[in-house]
């Protein structure tokens, strides 16, 4: 069951873990900015790491749920894709793909957080499909995808290069 002490703990890890990174915030930060007490943190969760596999784990399955409403209220074809990821960078607190970003810190593929950002790119992947009607298709829009999250980070136009290079892949 939920308590007001648990939420606090999962927003703030949510907020932090993707602003600064998973590995940058501590419990004893986690701690001060969601004011909630130790032996709260560990009812809740055994450590920091089952922590990170929730909070990422919420996080990307909210975005996957964005993300297909939204391409869907703009007509539902892959170039919408781009144009909802394109809003989403413009947003001044986008820190990329989260899932890309725990992969990059959580390196260990057997790690759960690693495994959870691994699957989160697997049903992606099969949303992509819905859109292309293939499955090799989808794998290489998520490649389009995926380069674009990234180097959208130091390049602000890099999503909609990749709107252009999709049209001219799938349409």
């Amino acid at each position: 069951m939920p308590t007001a002490a648990r939420d606090r703990l999962l927003a703030a890890a949510d907020r932090l873990f993707y602003a600064e990174g998973v590995r940058a915030v501590g419990v004893e930060r986690l701690l001060a900015e969601s004011g909630v007490g130790r032996a709260s943190f560990y009812r809740h969760f055994p450590g920091k790491d089952d922590l990170v596999v929730t909070v990422l784990g919420e996080r990307l399955q909210r975005w996957r749920a964005d993300l297909a409403a939204e391409v869907e209220e703009r007509g539902g074809g892959v170039l919408a894709v781009f144009d909802v990821l394109a809003d989403q960078a413009a947003d001044p607190a986008f820190r990329g793909c989260a899932a890309i970003n725990a992969m990059v810190e959580v390196a260990d593929q057997d790690s759960a957080a690693h495994r959870v950002a691994a699957e989160h790119k697997e049903h992606l992947a099969a949303y992509l499909q819905t859109l292309t009607g293939d499955a090799e298709r989808a794998r290489d829009l998520l490649l389009v995808v995926d380069g674009a999250l990234v180097t959208s980070l130091r390049d602000p136009g890099a999503i909609g290069r990749a709107r252009r290079v999709a049209g001219r892949l799938f349409d």
